[in-house]
């Protein structure tokens, strides 16, 4: 029998007097609710009510396990009702996880309009480049870039993550503007180390050939920030996702490489264990994220029509 049932049914009985009575709260016939009280006491080895036709009254240990069974009830209650409290408002602390140049350069203004919604939320943020284990490290929700491994977590798409190769006008004007892709071979690169092949670019022609520009890197770095300072600075050639260098190209600071060929878009996902009873902090979090970003986010808006809206070809998946 399941024991706060049967607890419930001994305090039930108690304070309404009889078991018949007890019975009725529980929607039990009085032999089922003298069945649990039995049970509860077999369980002890105690009795705990002395029964009369007339009324039940309490032994010492009845009295005393019935305090205990209060408390323990009116505790489940509360705990129910924090519980369904916490799906009709958003409460509590929302852990995030997220890499970093993304998470810097995008997701505090966001984070503020949810806060602003949500008073009752918290919000722990850790950015790193390295993917985190959401269920060990107690992450409600993380921001990913690029293509996920197969897993059993729930995806929903944020926003496309669009790559473009780049240079600033400086370097331009020193060493020439790249007309081929053999340019970009000779070119000192700027590459991020954390990609899956960090030494490759792999660039898509109008006919849907696919080239792969490799070889040594001028400059490899495991933050994006960096390689974008770098590429200001004219050290050299970089390529990598329009929300890091989508706004220095706006403002002209930086310039677009070989338009005639595209990169393979990439796609900005959150990440959460489960879809079922998800908590509506996380929930509204991730309404706010799509509505934030989208499939034309503001950091392709400002860019050239040919950087950020022309047609892309299809991703490719790579052994």
């Amino acid at each position: 029998m399941d024991r706060l049932t049967a607890m419930g049914v001994f305090v039930a009985a108690v304070d309404e007097g009889s078991l018949a009575a007890a019975a009725r709260r529980f929607g039990l016939s009085p032999a089922m609710a003298g069945k649990y009280v039995s049970a509860v006491e077999a369980g002890l080895g105690a009795r705990l009510l002395q029964r009369s036709t007339r009324r039940l009254s309490l032994t010492d240990v009845g009295q005393v396990y019935y305090e205990r069974c209060r408390h323990i009830l009116e505790a489940c209650d509360e705990a129910n009702r924090e519980a369904s409290e916490a799906q009709a408002s958003a409460r509590g602390v929302l852990r995030v996880a997220a890499p970093v140049t993304f998470g810097a350069m995008h997701l505090g203004e966001v984070i503020a309009q949810y806060m602003a919604a949500c008073p009752e939320v918290n919000v722990e943020v850790a950015l790193s480049d390295r993917y985190v284990d959401l269920l060990e490290t107690g992450v409600d929700l993380a921001v990913r870039v690029g293509r996920l491994p197969d897993s059993t977590l729930i995806a929903r798409r944020l926003a496309p993550c669009r790559m473009v190769v780049c240079a600033s006008p400086g370097y331009i004007e020193r060493h020439g503007l790249p007309r081929k892709l053999d340019d970009l071979r000779r070119a000192p690169r700027l590459t991020f180390s954390e990609a899956v092949s960090s030494g490759d670019w792999t660039l898509t022609d109008a006919n849907q050939r696919v080239h792969v520009i490799d070889g040594p890197c001028r400059l490899a770095a495991n933050n994006t920030q960096m390689l974008l300072a770098a590429a200001l600075a004219g050290a050299g050639i970089v390529y990598g996702p329009t929300f890091v260098f989508g706004e220095a190209i706006a403002r002209g600071e930086l310039v677009e490489l070989l338009p005639g060929y595209r990169a393979t878009d990439l796609t900005i996902q959150a990440v959460y264990p489960s879809a079922r009873h998800l908590p509506l902090k996380v929930r509204q979090f991730l309404d706010f994220l799509a509505a934030a970003f989208g499939d034309d986010p503001p950091w392709d808006r400002a860019m050239p029509v040919a950087a950020a809206r022309s047609p892309r070809p299809k991703a490719r998946k790579r052994a």
